[in-house]
């Protein structure tokens, strides 16, 4: 099946409905199927086969996204946040395509070769109705999308996502039309990020308005989500704090806002807690999932977090931690280095399996002759199935041969008052081979004493888990979609 299929039936059943912008001036469905035939129409014209986004989101992204597939071309949208050299290279990676950059990236990506520029297509609606519109190939075997991976562990890889797994994520994750007809998702991840890519999808698929905020502030964030009624939004785990400090500070009310989904990185409890406390009336969903799988594949949604809120069973509380449990159509695994299946409440990697799982690079398909995609994320299972991140492989502190995980030491030590961030890593360490390095962030510019926090932690946890090294700093550094980078903290011990 061809992702255009998704926009098809939408705008056949709803075609009067608005798809993308303001309730008041927005692009219906019937509108958004023209523009998505006129890029294929002018991608068809020029023989590409793949078109590349290298700016901010707009409204004129599921035009694009789905004009693409319309034409048998691959999209890609680039990290324009990267520095110019990384962005050509990264550019230099897709030639030959056409490339519709923003009035901001426009003068940064000129001139490389096997790149045609198009900034017209940032309004597909004005561009010429095609006098040709390819047949869409309707195997599902093409690569619909291409994105390219974080790399906080090392060199960005290009995950290639087919029709076939992103038709499978978006028929298994939702309902055809199920958004009533004023619902409307803001999103605010950036479009080179797979929950960017899965928003368009999900959101035409259930007919639900996509509302674009182009680059994320919180005071504007929450300004928007009233103006346009917001019912629906997705997020990254730093977003959602400041979000809600601007709730905090402003006494701002959202009555419309129905559901808040976050993922993309590990979620501090307090902070689901102050949400939870905050906000009331809307329901929050924990989405687990990584490009190579095309976008979620656990979910623990707003019942699970309502009851784990308020029980007074650990087991059950506890599960405010968790991702949930995986959705219909795929299967998970926890296994050990030796790929034995392992048993509930012992840590291991993360494998799945799944027709929505891609598990594909640019010239190696990782998943194994079974279709086991291991993630390279360590977890555990719980009795009932819920799922517990235990954070990257790479990430997993090995102390003198025992294996200890900072998400554990990091959960603890945000339970302390005066603390508002921390990151746990392995240091290098003679003895042991590696220590426990904390860097702490206090809330409000507080004095923290590290024997204080040595403390806290040694009473709750065994002593081998207390940091050794504690190092408080004004701030984390986090990429640009919130993901902690761990790697920038361990650079330091290289040079020490």
């Amino acid at each position: 099946m061809n992702l255009t299929l998704l926009l098809e039936m939408a705008a056949d059943a709803a075609g009067d409905r608005v798809a993308v912008g303001r309730a008041a001036d927005g692009v219906t469905y019937a509108e958004l199927r023209d523009r998505a035939a006129r890029v294929a129409g002018f991608l068809h014209s020029r023989g590409a086969t793949r078109l590349v986004q290298a700016g901010q989101n707009s409204d004129a992204l599921p035009a694009l996204l789905f004009g693409s597939a319309l034409a048998g071309a691959t999209f890609t949208s680039v990290n324009y946040r990267l520095t110019d050299e990384q962005l050509r290279a990264a550019l230099q990676r897709c030639s030959p395509a056409v490339v519709v950059p923003d009035e901001r990236t426009a003068p940064r990506v000129a001139g490389i070769d096997g790149l045609d520029a198009c900034p017209g297509l940032l309004a597909p609606g004005d561009l010429t109705p095609a006098e040709v519109v390819p047949d869409p190939a309707d195997d599902g075997e093409g690569v619909a999308i291409a994105l390219f991976t974080s790399g906080t562990s090392g060199a960005p890889k290009t995950v290639l996502l087919r029709h076939r797994n992103l038709t499978s994520y978006v028929l298994g994750s939702t309902e055809f039309l199920g958004a009533e007809g004023d619902e409307a998702a803001l999103v605010s991840v950036p479009p080179y990020h797979i929950a960017g890519m899965a928003s368009v999808l999900s959101n035409v698929y259930l007919g639900r308005r996509i509302v674009y905020l182009p680059q994320f502030d919180a005071a504007t964030w929450v300004e928007l989500a009233k103006a346009e009624a917001i019912t629906h939004a997705m997020i990254v785990p730093t977003m959602l704090g400041r979000i809600l400090d601007v709730v905090e500070e402003t006494g701002a009310d959202l009555p419309a806002l129905r559901h808040l989904s976050y993922g993309g990185g590990r979620m501090p409890l307090p902070v689901v807690r102050r949400a939870l406390e905050l906000l009331p009336r809307v329901g929050f969903v924990n989405a687990y999932g990584l490009t190579e799988t095309s976008s979620t594949v656990a979910l623990l949604g707003p019942d699970d977090h309502r009851v784990a809120y308020a029980s007074d069973d650990p087991a059950v509380a506890a599960r405010l931690g968790s991702v949930g449990r995986a959705l219909p159509g795929v299967e998970l695994q926890i296994r050990d280095v030796d790929g034995t299946v392992l048993r509930p409440g012992e840590v291991g990697e993360i494998v799945v399996r799944g027709e929505q799982i891609a598990g594909e690079y640019e010239g190696k398909d990782a998943k194994d002759p079974d279709g086991w995609f291991p993630t390279n994320d360590h977890g555990r299972l719980d009795a009932d199935g819920y799922l517990f991140i235990e954070g990257r492989a790479d990430d997993v502190i090995v102390r003198g041969g025992e294996n200890l995980s900072p998400g554990e030491i990091e959960d603890v030590l945000l339970q302390h008052p005066d603390v508002e961030e921390v990151a746990v890593v392995g240091a290098p360490d003679v003895e042991w081979g590696e220590t426990v390095a904390a860097f702490v962030v206090p809330r409000d510019g507080r004095a923290i004493e590290a024997d204080e926090l040595r403390d806290f932690v040694r009473a709750r946890l065994r002593s081998s888990r207390t940091p050794a090294l504690i190092e408080f700093r004004e701030a984390l550094p986090y990429s640009e979609t919130g993901k902690l980078l761990r790697r920038e903290l361990r650079r330091g011990f290289a040079t020490t």
